[in-house]
């Protein structure tokens, strides 16, 4: 037996020894402000606790370890020191999805009682075993900076208090993330639940001739193992196809190694975990399709259909070689960029639970709930209004969580077994199954006059989508329809071919396929000014989008372009350094392209000072749900008094899409004006109190969109947003800031976008410098997260985020969407400035290291 002191109290350990500390906390203990992000590889940071005065990675402690020893988590924390840390951090807006900050607070306060007066310097250090993937670090260092202040000096973080739009109000759910009390779907407890978990294929193409699952059948404790056969409705399912199959059959043949076998449910994931390793799979091992070049000819098919999943072309003006052959200066360069895994913090995870009536209550952390309600209905053949999708605020997710991975898996076991059923990856189970970003092959040609206008571009863009479709049509389409950045130019010739392969899937991540077309652009407007010598600057500012010109897609602009502007606030900063790259950016707000897009609020008044408000779209970290709560504040004129309660569900009345493409300022906050205008009428003459029980509903949809290729005026999508991205380099070549410029309209919370613009800054310097999926013939040659190359607080440069404000008049208040494009230009601008170190064009991600003087 051990016996420890566990956050002040003694405390006995019987069990296994080598169990680990983490496992103890969170399933014994129930202390769940402890996160498990890594599955035990301590390469996150999230499991951080105090040991002995001393940070420790939980995962990674075995209980024989604390043997004798204090362990302290924030649970444990002096109630003043937790506030403090809680606050400090909201206040500074450090948290976005907040699975990490527990353990980023946890060893705040283990630095701050050995050194009260941290320099920024001592911070960083500090936290050099902590991966976050939302923030970017500056906010976290910032709020650790005045936690120390305020507990050094003895006084209260106060909090902004205004509640309308223009104003830093806290984030909604922050402090509780903060603290560890707010839940994601693996902290939550359900009486009765029991635990899934999947079988994989170990190849990426090889016929199934067998799955023997008896040995699992017989293990102690295993209630039951699903396969194929099963399912009750449609084995296959997508969000944009249906051609990935929830689990694939005796005598199919494997299309990559997401692909699943069986799902075991028992009474412990330990127990199911072990049940899994005894599935025996018999395979016909074959060749894989690996390389999206070789797809469009090869023998081996992927889909019956072919290996084309979508061709995107875009032609406009005069034929290409006609005006590249009169034009003054023409460049041309082949790129090409890596799959890149999103790590999101949280893995992913589901509860299913029969709701009693014939149905399902699932609990989902997706970004896409209308989505996950239609594919699990079909699974299980129910109308879709027997299945309520709830949502779990995601512990981040950037486009990673619009598939389905385990909610279908825990929704059949649920309904089959009529018990709560939890099923949830590891990480290793994440990094092979959920959709990456693409990898992609991009062949570009430009020129301009000779007074340095643009004439003429032609691109040929390959996507590798993998073996399913995910959302990757959709994705090398947004690559090729945004294939000439931000920029007017007369006579464009792109085609854009997504490929399945055996690779794992590609889908949507940050950027939407625009940030692989950024790279290759801005490169070759950089080569054109070399070629020409034109100022680099110059060149971008005459050929920038405004008013009057044309996307790529030939979408002439109205109005609302600040593109310029943007390049204006760089423009001083950018001609007084030696080695800057810079480099522009457009992103889409909205699916558009003639699709209709629906978002719907509804209001509750449950008493004189408070409103449930709801909605159908997904927070992940980016603030959806405090955008909601400002606009309704906004318009109601209603003070921090009034708790606004925002939830997300299909059973709550209010549709939504996937939360994706920029559009969910744009769609909800313009929803919410229409609900909120409904409640500010009855508030002239009637108090909230007076209207306990009454419920408000609107409606707002944009049905004016067209495809590229439609007859008559383009329009692609309602609105767009812009950016200019700088990076400077000192004199030994070291990234020494990044200055970002943005127009999104309108600024609602100033705090979240000046942090959402710092989190896209450093996952696009990730993806210019360190990160890559590590994959070699559709096998994964690591499983760790630590071979990711995710940056850490160490690595971040001077982050300057520069606010620019063209309202549009299609956004709530003149808002336009910035989730996406703060990734967007930020890795041409640093292949850019190490052109400008060593003199060498780079054409692959991630860039080569510098040549030093």
């Amino acid at each position: 037996m051990i016996t420890f002191t566990l956050n002040g109290q003694k405390t006995s350990f019987s069990g296994d020894e080598k169990m680990s500390l983490l496992h103890h906390l969170r399933e014994e203990k129930g202390l769940v402000s402890v996160k498990d992000g890594c599955s035990g590889q301590a390469a996150c940071g999230a499991c951080l606790v105090e040991l002995e005065g001393k940070p420790a990675l939980a995962c990674a402690t075995k209980m024989k370890r604390v043997a004798g020893k204090s362990v302290i988590t924030i649970e444990g924390f002096p109630e003043k020191v937790r506030s403090t840390l809680g606050r400090a951090f909201v206040a500074k807006g450090a948290v976005q999805c907040g699975f990490c900050t527990p353990g980023i607070i946890s060893r705040t306060k283990i630095l701050l009682e050995n050194n009260p007066d941290p320099s920024r310097a001592d911070v960083i250090k500090a936290l050099r075993i902590n991966i976050c993937r939302c923030t970017g670090y500056v906010k976290i260092i910032d709020g650790i900076l005045l936690a120390a202040k305020a507990l050094r000096e003895n006084f209260e973080i106060d909090w902004e208090k205004r509640t309308g739009i223009g104003y830093s109000y806290p984030k909604v759910e922050a402090y509780e993330k903060a603290l560890g009390t707010g839940p994601y779907v693996a902290d939550m407890k359900i009486a009765g639940m029991c635990y899934g978990a999947l079988k994989f294929s170990e190849h990426p193409r090889a016929v199934v001739r067998r799955i023997d699952v008896s040995a699992a059948e017989k293990m102690e404790g295993v209630i039951r193992v699903f396969t194929g056969t099963d399912i009750p409705g449609e084995r296959y399912q997508g969000i944009s196809v249906k051609d990935w199959p929830m689990l694939v059959l005796e005598g199919e043949t494997t299309r990559c190694i997401a692909d699943v076998f069986a799902c075991v449910v028992a009474e412990s994931e330990q127990i199911a975990r072990r049940a899994v390793e005894e599935i025996q799979v018999e395979y016909e091992i074959l060749e894989p399709l690996t390389e999206m070049t070789e797809a469009k000819d090869s023998s081996v098919l992927i889909h019956d259909g072919g290996n084309l999943l979508k061709e995107t072309v875009v032609c406009r003006g005069e034929a290409a070689d006609e005006v590249f052959s009169r034009s003054a200066h023409m460049v041309e360069g082949e790129f090409e960029t890596p799959f890149v895994e999103h790590a999101f913090l949280e893995p992913e995870a589901s509860i299913a639970q029969p709701d009693g009536k014939g149905g399902l209550t699932v609990y989902s952390q997706s970004q896409a709930l209308y989505h996950d309600r239609s594919q699990i209905s079909s699974v299980l053949n129910l109308d879709e209004e027997q299945v309520d999708v709830v949502l779990i605020s995601a512990g981040g997710a950037f486009g990673g969580k619009e598939d389905l991975t385990v909610q279908h898996h825990a929704a059949l076991a649920a309904m089959v077994l009529g018990r709560p059923v939890m099923v949830r990856l590891s990480r290793p189970e994440s990094l092979r199954m959920h959709p990456k970003r693409h990898r992609m092959k991009l062949s570009y040609k430009l020129a301009c006059d000779e007074n340095g206008m643009l004439t003429a571009l032609r691109a040929r863009i390959l996507g590798d989508t993998g073996g399913y479709a995910s959302m990757g049509g959709a994705v090398v389409a947004r690559t090729g329809t945004h294939a000439a950045s931000a920029y007017h130019i007369p006579n464009v010739d792109v085609i854009a071919s997504a490929y399945y392969t055996n690779n794992p899937p590609a889908g949507a991540f940050r950027g939407f396929g625009v940030n692989q077309s950024n790279f290759a652009m801005e490169s070759m407007v950089d080569e054109l000014c070399t070629k020409g010598g034109f100022d680099r600057w110059q060149f971008r500012y005459d050929n920038a989008l405004d008013t009057g010109r044309m996307t790529t897609t030939g979408h002439i602009l109205k109005d609302s372009v600040g593109l310029r502007q943007c390049l204006e606030e760089v423009k001083e900063s950018f001609n007084s350094a030696k080695y800057a790259g810079i480099a522009c950016a457009i992103k889409n707000c909205g699916i558009g392209n003639g699709i209709e897009e629906i978002s719907d609020t509804r209001l509750k008044i449950i008493s004189a000072n408070r409103i449930e408000l709801y909605h159908g779209w997904s927070e992940m970290g980016q603030g959806i749900n405090t955008v909601a709560r400002q606009v309704l504040a906004e318009v109601c004129g209603l003070d921090d008094s009034i708790a606004i309660d925002v939830k997300s569900s299909t059973g709550g009345g209010a549709r939504g899409g996937a939360t994706t493409a920029s559009r969910g300022t744009a769609l909800l906050g313009n929803s919410t004006i229409k609900v909120a205008e409904k409640l500010k009428a009855d508030l002239q003459d009637q108090s909230l109190g007076e209207l306990v029980g009454n419920e408000y509903f609107a409606r707002y949809f944009v049905d004016w969109t067209t495809s590229h290729d439609a007859d008559g005026e383009i329009i692609s999508h309602f609105s767009y947003s812009y950016a200019v991205h700088m990076a400077i380099l000192d004199e030994t070549g070291k990234l020494e800031s990044i200055h970002a410029a943005h127009d999104v309209g309108r600024i609602i919370n100033p705090i979240l976008f000046e942090g959402q613009v710092e989190g896209g800054v450093v996952m696009g310097m990730g993806y210019a410098l360190s990160e890559n999926y590590p994959l070699k013939d559709g096998k994964l040659t690591s499983d760790r997260m630590s071979k990711l190359g995710l940056p850490k607080a160490k690595d971040v440069p001077e982050i300057k985020v520069i606010g620019v404000e063209y309202p549009d008049e299609s956004g709530p208040f003149g808002a336009k969407g910035v989730g996406e494009i703060g990734s967007i230009p930020t890795a041409a601008a640093i292949a850019n400035s190490y052109y400008r170190f060593d003199g060498i064009r780079r054409y692959l991600l991630p860039l080569s290291p510098l040549k030093k003087k």
